[in-house]
């Protein structure tokens, strides 16, 4: 199915982050022009915004566009609201030793099918890549490369259980040590959505 104009600038911005309105002319192959009508039609829509930023030595400012909260709202969310109001509800019915049994099941459960996925992967870098996919396919607009250290980047530009995340931080380390036990590789996150990061960064080094 052909993505609209608007479809594919959110995307753009989503994955590759704050972007002038020339670069996502050239990306869409349509003028700089025209991408700023799109632009400005979605700025009404409350899916964009310009944010001016100060260039480099005496250069003109430059104006970059962002998604807004509602832009981000386009992507899947993975049942925020329910999810968030759901675990308010465990840990105060229940106590925070039912939520650690949940994340706990749910780390298990993860590991064993990411495990089985990956079986046919006998080197880190295959893992790596099939652990992108694998992210990918789970709504977290996953990426991957390899650093000139030897070192590799696995990034994710959406976080499908951030109301989950946002309301027990134990998710976010539950994932990393999966990433850990699953690679077999030491892992450090870079960047944390979060903590007010754009994405979800890892730096991943072989032991």
């Amino acid at each position: 199915m052909r993505q609209s104009p608007a479809n594919r600038i959110l995307i753009l911005i989503k994955t590759d982050g704050p972007q002038l309105a020339a670069a996502i002319g050239d990306a869409l192959g349509i003028s700089g022009e025209a991408a700023r009508q799109q632009l400005s039609k979605m700025a009404e829509e409350g899916l964009v915004e310009p944010v001016t930023v100060a260039a480099a030595g005496r250069g003109r400012p430059r104006q970059l566009w962002h998604l807004t909260a509602g832009g981000n709202r386009q992507f899947p969310d993975g049942h925020a609201e329910l999810t968030a109001n759901l675990l308010g509800t465990l840990v105060e019915q229940l106590g925070a030793a039912a939520l650690d049994t949940v994340i706990s099941a749910r780390e298990a459960e993860t590991l064993q099918r990411y495990r089985q996925e990956l079986g046919e992967a006998h080197d880190l870098a295959s893992r790596i890549e099939g652990l992108a996919g694998i992210r990918t396919r789970e709504g977290y607009m996953a990426d991957h490369w390899q650093e000139a250290d030897g070192s590799f980047m696995l990034v994710e530009n959406h976080c499908p259980i951030c109301a989950a995340a946002t309301v027990c931080a134990g998710f976010c380390r539950s994932e990393l040590e999966t990433f850990r036990a699953v690679l077999g590789a030491d892992i450090e996150r870079s960047e944390h959505i979060l903590a007010g990061a754009r994405r979800c960064a890892y730096r991943i080094m072989p032991r």
